[in-house]
C-alpha cells in the first residue's frame, strides 16, 4: 500500500437504522423516542468538536413505512442544528420491483417535503439507503425480508448513491466482499448482484450505479480478555463504541485504492428504543466521542472528521476524481446538503 506523507484523516459516520416504531411501539412511544434524541443529542454531544469544529454527526436512516409528519419535522431540528441528516431505510417482504419503486418514490416525496434529501445539479431527489433486515437484492436463501431480484437497479432508478446496509456478519446475507468500498458488477436484475464488484480507486468514478460503502468487519480480540470476537462494527448497549473497538476498525483501512491516507470508519446501531438510546446518548457515547477527541486528533498522526453518509459519500467519489489534501474540503462535492441543512 502506497503511504503518504502527513496525517491520516479519519472519517467516522454513525449510520442509524433509526426505527421509533421499533417493537410494535404506539405512536406515542415513538414520539418519545424521537423526542429524547431531539433533546439529548445535543446536550450529550455539544461540547465535542472534530478537526473542523464539527460535533458528531448522526445519520438518521428513518424507515419509510414508520413515517410520521412530526417525526421527520423533530429530526429536522437536530438536522438544522448540524448534528446529522436524514436517509432513508425500508423493510420489505414479498415485494416486487414495481411496488418498491412506486414506494420508495412516495417517501422520498414525503421526506423532502420536511426538507430532507439533497438534489443534483438536475434537481433530482438523492438518497443512501439501509435495507431493513440485511436484506439487499434479496439476500436471503429464503427469500424473504425483500423479494425483488433487481433491488440494485429499483435504487439507482430512484436516485441512490450509495447503499450503506453492509456488513450484515454474522447473517446469512453478509456478502463475500469485505472491508471495502466497491460498484457492484454483477446483473443489477438478478438476485444478490453485489456479491461481487470493482474497488473503488482513484481515476473510476461509474456514473451508471450505486456505490457500496461498508463498515468494518474483523476478527478482534475483546476489551477484556484474549478471546477473540466478531467485529461488525455494531453499536449496542451491551456493545458500545470503545477505544478499542475504533483501533480495530481503523486498522482495516477501507479507503479508496491510491488515497490511503483517507480512511473511511462507517459503524451502524438500532438508536430509538429506549436501552439503546441510553447507551448512545449517556456516558458509553460520551467516552467513545472523549477518546476520539484524546486519541485520535492531534493533527499529526490523525485528523478526525464527523460525517454524515451524504458527505462520505462525497469524499469518497472526490478521493476517485483524484481529490487530495484536506478531505473536509470535499464534503459537498457531489451533493450539496439538503434544505434542512443547508
Amino acid at each position: 500500500m502506497r503511504r503518504e506523507r502527513g496525517p491520516t484523516h479519519l472519517l467516522v459516520a454513525v449510520c442509524d437504522h433509526y426505527e421509533p416504531l421499533w417493537g410494535d411501539a404506539t405512536l406515542g412511544r415513538g414520539s418519545e423516542r424521537v423526542r429524547r434524541w431531539v433533546e439529548d443529542y445535543p446536550r450529550a454531544f455539544g461540547e465535542f468538536r472534530d478537526a473542523d469544529g464539527r460535533p458528531p454527526r448522526h445519520s438518521f436512516f428513518f424507515p419509510g413505512e414508520q413515517y410520521q409528519a412530526e417525526y421527520l419535522d423533530a429530526l429536522g431540528r437536530l438536522v438544522s442544528a448540524g448534528f446529522g441528516e436524514v436517509e432513508v431505510h425500508l423493510h420489505h417482504d414479498g415485494d416486487d420491483a414495481k411496488k418498491l419503486k412506486g414506494d420508495l418514490e412516495r417517501y422520498l416525496g414525503a421526506y423532502a417535503e420536511h426538507g430532507h434529501l439533497p438534489r443534483d445539479a438536475n434537481g433530482r431527489l438523492r438518497y443512501a439507503f439501509i435495507h431493513g433486515n440485511w436484506c439487499l437484492a434479496n439476500s436471503r436463501r429464503d427469500g424473504r425480508w425483500c423479494g425483488v431480484d433487481s433491488e440494485l437497479e429499483v435504487l439507482f432508478e430512484t436516485g441512490c448513491y450509495a447503499d450503506f446496509t453492509f456488513p450484515s456478519a454474522p447473517d446469512e446475507s453478509q456478502p463475500p466482499v469485505v472491508n471495502q468500498m466497491y460498484w457492484p458488477t454483477g446483473d443489477p436484475k438478478k438476485a444478490r448482484s453485489h456479491e461481487k464488484g470493482v474497488r473503488a480507486r482513484v481515476g473510476t468514478v461509474m456514473g451508471d450505479r450505486i456505490l457500496v460503502i461498508q463498515g468494518p468487519l474483523a476478527i478482534a480480540r475483546r476489551d477484556s480478555g484474549f478471546s477473540p470476537r466478531l467485529e461488525a462494527s455494531a453499536l449496542t448497549a451491551n456493545d458500545p463504541p470503545t477505544r478499542r473497538r475504533f483501533e480495530t476498525w481503523v486498522s482495516q483501512r477501507i479507503h479508496v485504492e491510491g488515497r490511503p491516507d483517507w480512511i473511511f470508519v462507517k459503524v451502524h446501531t438500532h438508536g430509538a428504543p429506549e436501552t439503546q438510546a441510553a447507551s448512545l446518548l449517556g456516558a458509553p457515547g460520551q467516552a467513545f466521542h472523549r477518546a476520539l477527541a484524546e486519541g485520535f486528533n492531534d493533527g499529526e498522526r490523525f485528523v478526525l472528521h464527523y460525517v454524515t453518509a451524504r458527505e462520505m459519500f462525497n469524499v469518497a467519489v472526490a478521493g476517485m476524481r483524484g481529490e487530495s489534501g484536506n478531505p473536509n474540503e470535499h464534503r459537498d462535492y457531489a451533493l450539496e446538503p439538503p434544505p434542512r441543512a443547508a
